[in-house]
């Protein structure tokens, strides 16, 4: 005999294999289907249609140091969109959360679709809880955007997790961006521990954070990214949070090629950035130089976890061939978890990609 189908079971479905559940089609507000038709793309663009939750999880930051959130695909960072210039993008976000929730799609333009930008009270209603809404539009312009909440973004933005990477390859990419080899994902956002385990509080004035995370996760828990010499890599870096990183890569001089999805007339030279809050970077990297470097924000608080030093928003990249044995070296004894900064899913074809990696605790 079969089970019941849970609004919990309506998880995240990809283009070709979505779920169908009746009760919360059934609840898609008149303003989901006041956001005009389905949006149209260039000629022989894809279309893409993807079903996603909101829930409410709780997630391990660091050792024993664990944050509830408010979800997207119930998983900090949210799965990755990956789509060309020009797709139409459907995307079904059912709220099984407490609290109201929207998406904004931050950098795509909505030419033509504004009440799909996902501001509350301004585009749209907030989807209030058990409820759905669809959001239709054409992926524009091309580049490294994201998608967060905007529904009390000081908390579920700042300090929920409530952001996801949103890519979208050019129909003509750059010479620079033919070279790339190995494309990465860097999340960075802060959490203040008072807030742990209070949903619907924080993000006020006054808050003091004290952990600091690479797609949600501090150091020693993040990943190396191993290269091999000579490739070429482009690291994506996004201000998901409400504080400031500056990021520092050893052994290395970077170009910093586009800035917030678009690319810069001229590149600049450098081996620190300054990502703020809402900001994306693209640096491009030329693995030149053997060896073991480090990757870490130079605001130095935030290389600890609460009162502990050596955390927080620190990496590494590590060369093939350089021995990893050594006793004293943090990731000698690790097992190795790919995928960390979404470097494999972003060789697949377009789609959309949920890590279990990121995946929290559902709350009940």
């Amino acid at each position: 005999m079969m089970s019941a189908f849970t609004r919990r079971d309506a998880v995240l479905t990809g283009l070709g294999a979505a779920l169908t559940v009746p009760t919360l089609a059934a609840a898609s507000t008149s303003a989901a289907r006041a956001g005009a038709g389905r949006a149209k793309g260039r000629p022989g663009a894809a279309h893409h249609k993807f079903e996603m939750n909101i829930e409410e999880t709780r997630i391990t930051l660091v050792g024993k140091q664990s944050f509830q959130t408010f979800a997207f695909g119930g998983q900090v960072p949210a799965p990755l969109f990956h789509v060309r210039e020009g797709d139409e993008v459907e995307v079904v976000l059912n709220n099984l959360t407490t609290l109201p929730h929207t998406i904004h799609w931050h950098g795509i333009l909505q030419r033509g679709t504004w009440q799909m930008d996902g501001v509350p009270d301004m585009t749209q209603l907030g989807i209030q809880p058990g409820d759905s809404f669809t959001y239709r539009f054409v992926a524009d312009p091309a580049g490294t955007m994201w998608y967060h909440c905007h529904v009390n973004v000081n908390e579920h933005v700042a300090t929920r997790g409530m952001w996801g990477p949103f890519i979208v390859d050019p129909v003509k990419p750059t010479p620079i961006e033919r070279e790339v080899t190995g494309d990465y994902i860097l999340m960075f956002s802060e959490w203040a521990s008072a807030w742990a385990d209070k949903l619907g509080q924080g993000g006020v004035p006054g808050d003091v954070f004290d952990y600091f995370t690479i797609n949600g996760k501090s150091f020693p828990e993040t990943q190396p990214i191993r290269v091999k010499e000579g490739d070429v890599i482009r690291l994506r870096l996004f201000g998901a949070g409400g504080g400031f990183h500056s990021i520092h890569i050893h052994g290395h001089v970077f170009q910093i090629t586009f800035k917030d999805g678009h690319p810069l007339p001229a590149p600049i030279n450098a081996d620190t950035v300054l990502v703020g809050p809402g900001e994306r970077y693209d640096i491009i990297l030329r693995c030149d130089n053997p060896g073991r470097w480090m990757i870490h924000d130079h605001i130095d608080h935030h290389t600890m976890n609460g009162h502990t030093p050596h955390g927080g928003v620190m990496t590494l990249i590590e060369y093939d061939g350089i021995p990893r044995d050594q006793p004293w070296y943090h990731w000698a004894h690790k097992e190795f978890v790919p995928d960390f900064y979404y470097e494999e899913s972003l060789r697949k074809p377009h789609g959309i990609y949920p890590n279990p990696v990121f995946k929290g605790v559902p709350v009940t």
